[in-house]
């Protein structure tokens, strides 16, 4: 292959993922235009990830492309949007052109399972970092906050917790899972589930809604401050999956489900008289109060959380 250019990696490695319902004008000029359906407003959110930072350094660029766009559909998952397109801006130390065939097949991979074409970005020198923005779309006047939570409903969250977490250790060299888990829970860390599958449905029964990025506790208390009320959590209601409910040390296996962050689950309140999806698990209730109380357990740390700094 010749001497790549900044302009020749862009149409060698992300000029073939611009093809959607909303997609207008896609990369080669300066600006993507997107068409957004009749009667819906734009949402949109950035989350940028830094190697050594959010995801350990060598991770293959695969795992660090899914991982970038999963994220980030969380948030418009969170918030009851559909998705429509994205955009990248990548810093590599280097040109390698192996690693970013990796890359390009991550992408691809994410960008067919979360329906987000990618329509612009940038690339440029420095330590490798990616700032993803993604563009979704929601009816007029119709979003979930987290300050939308009123006294007396159930509190759920999707799927397991505290996966991702127990990945990132082992990762780290932290812990040793049983063989049989480590693929499991190293793929829980790279390949969020993200739930835009359940944004439409949460949109109809939900009061309020986040994804869980920096530790259940953390993220549950933003909703609690937010809407003006507490958060009682019962632990023992709390979704594990096989690979942690068969591990002996709770304590620890509570602090990755209730702190460890990473799970890009959803979180959500709903009154009492509605159904929740399927896969969703009551773990608690809001209440008049503030902040957030852990039932059961009094040894976990409602401080928990990622630190970005």
């Amino acid at each position: 292959m010749e001497s790549l250019t900044e302009f020749s990696v862009v149409r060698e490695f992300f000029s073939d993922f611009s093809r959607g319902k909303a997609t207008v004008i896609g990369p080669g000029d300066d600006c993507a235009v997107l068409r957004l359906p009749k009667d819906t407003e734009l949402a949109t959110s950035s989350d940028t990830l830094i190697e050594g930072c959010h995801f350990p350094f060598g991770s293959s660029g695969d795992d660090i492309a899914y991982r970038s766009i999963a994220t980030s559909a969380s948030d418009l998952a969170a918030m009851g949007a559909q998705p429509l397109a994205c955009v990248i801006s990548l810093s590599l130390p280097e040109i390698d052109v192996a690693w970013l065939e990796d890359f390009k097949r991550g992408l691809s991979s994410a960008i067919r399972c979360f329906s987000l074409p990618l329509v612009g970005g940038d690339l440029t020198r420095g330590p490798l970092t990616i700032t993803v923005t993604v563009y979704g779309s929601l009816p007029v006047g119709r979003c979930l906050l987290r300050s939308g939570a009123r006294k007396g409903e159930i509190v759920l969250v999707t799927g397991t917790l505290g996966d991702a977490a127990a990945g990132l250790a082992f990762l780290n060299n932290e812990w040793e899972p049983n063989c049989d888990d480590k693929e499991f829970l190293v793929r829980r860390f790279f390949r969020p589930e993200s739930r835009l599958d359940l944004a439409a449905s949460l949109l109809e029964i939900a009061t309020s809604s986040i994804d869980i990025s920096d530790g259940l506790l953390a993220d549950v208390g933003h909703i609690a401050s937010e809407s003006g009320l507490s958060i009682q959590i019962d632990v023992k209601k709390i979704p594990l999956s096989p690979a942690l409910s068969k591990l002996n040390n709770n304590q620890q296996v509570l602090k990755w489900a209730l702190s460890g962050g990473d799970d890009y689950e959803l979180c959500f309140t709903m009154p009492a008289n509605k159904n929740a999806p399927s896969g969703c698990t009551p773990i608690g209730f809001t209440a008049p109060g503030a902040g957030v109380r852990c039932e059961g357990f009094d040894n976990i740390s409602s401080e928990g959380g990622y630190r970005h700094f």
